[in-house]
């Protein structure tokens, strides 16, 4: 009986010390953590630029857990590998909606993969912002006011058709595009350009992804006597495309690879082969938008240090997208202690940011409205902006230099 006792006033006094300590102040649980999604091509054809993307979307959200997370709650990303396929998209986006309940999605590189995640986070009204998207159908065509994208395609066609008609001037040229929705609208858009400007476009010629050969699409191109060749391809179709314009030697005045050359990457695998050809990007490393010089020296600084290699123009949209979401939620937990998605999405139209990518605001149908690109020409190893002027750091070099022997 004396044993039992002692057990029974040890299991009260067990009791006590539990109550004690949850009605404590000092012993309340932590603030709930705030669960974001990310949805990239981690493998597959598209992993490179997916893989850039994650590490500028998990930098963003280190910065943040690193002052102290968002009202004091800890930021926890679940990140999910689409697989560069679009089926498998739209499942890791049903797991993170309705699974893990997350606050909101961000990532996407390449609009086939992105309108699936679009589509399922309005479904269940999640927001979601992309890092990497073009296709005006995806916000034109349907609206969806969960939908934002800190990248459109006039930020790029804009700067490249005003370069061809002020510049470079040709009376013929090539366009060779790939068979994705992007690349698609891209291509319409530099031909109507081209033609508005009285500019012949005889060859006209669309592949399908992965295509290993564009000898016969070249020879074309030597035949109509094409004074210049604009691409609408990716950057793997870019480094191909570019090794057989030098192997056929075509007396160009200039290649122009939008997705592709502005990659210093696209410069080592080519060696001197990349010289002359012409790009764009919305940043690089030293090229960042007006003002924003000492963000983007931070931003490189964090991005070596964490991943231990130079940062690209893609991880920068992952890193903008991620830093979009964040501010949005901050916002949206100052006014509301569990915000629902349509107060983030709310917040996100509110929402004015200037970063090295430039300044963020989004127009009622979440598409960016200050989003633009610089064009970069490759200069003895080295991407140097050559237009617009006010952005120029020097002339645009033509004809394409021909590779020393």
């Amino acid at each position: 009986m004396r044993l039992r006792g002692r057990k029974i006033t040890g299991l009260l006094g067990l009791a006590a010390l539990a109550v004690l300590l949850v009605s404590c102040p000092g012993a309340e649980a932590a603030a709930p953590e705030i669960v974001l999604g990310e949805i990239n091509p981690l493998t597959g054809a598209l992993a490179k630029h997916g893989l850039e993307i994650h590490q500028g979307i998990s930098l963003a959200v280190a910065e943040v857990n690193a002052r102290g997370g968002l009202a004091g709650r800890r930021v926890k990303l679940l990140s999910r590998d689409d697989q560069s396929r679009p089926e498998i998209a739209l499942n890791q986006a049903q797991d993170l909606i309705t699974r893990e309940r997350v606050a909101g999605l961000v990532g996407g590189y390449v609009d086939t993969l992105v309108g699936p995640i679009s589509e399922m986070a309005a479904r269940h009204r999640v927001p979601y912002v992309a890092s990497a998207s073009l296709q005006a159908a995806l916000t034109r065509k349907r609206h969806n006011p969960y939908f934002f994208r800190i990248s459109k395609l006039e930020g790029i066609l804009t700067p490249v058709c005003r370069l061809v008609g002020e510049v470079l001037r040709p009376t013929r040229a090539a366009l060779i595009y790939m068979a994705t929705p992007g690349s698609l609208e891209f291509a319409d858009g530099v031909r109507e350009c081209l033609i508005r400007q009285g500019i012949q476009v005889p060859v006209q010629e669309k592949f399908r992804p992965g295509a290993p050969d564009f000898s016969m699409a070249l020879l074309k191109v030597r035949m109509t006597g094409c004074e210049m060749l604009i691409s609408g391809g990716f950057y793997p179709d870019n480094l191909l495309l570019a090794r057989q314009i030098r192997e056929q030697r075509l007396p160009l005045q200039a290649v122009l690879a939008p997705w592709g050359a502005a990659y210093p990457s696209f410069i080592e695998e080519l060696g001197e082969l990349s010289e002359g050809l012409l790009g764009t990007c919305a940043w690089n490393p030293g090229i960042t938008h007006p003002g924003t010089e000492e963000a983007s020296e931070e931003f490189v600084r964090a991005f070596e240090a964490r991943f231990r290699q130079t940062p690209t123009s893609t991880a920068m949209h992952g890193y903008a997208s991620a830093r979009v979401l964040l501010a949005a939620l901050e916002q949206a937990l100052a006014r509301h202690p569990e915000p629902t998605g349509e107060q983030v999405a709310e917040e996100l139209r509110r929402l004015d940011l200037t970063l090295p990518l430039g300044r963020v605001r989004f127009d009622a149908y979440g598409d960016p409205l200050n989003y633009s690109h610089v064009v970069v020409q490759i200069h003895k190893g080295r991407l140097v902006p050559v237009f617009p002027p006010e952005r120029a750091k020097a002339a645009v070099i033509t004809p394409l230099p021909a590779p020393e022997r």
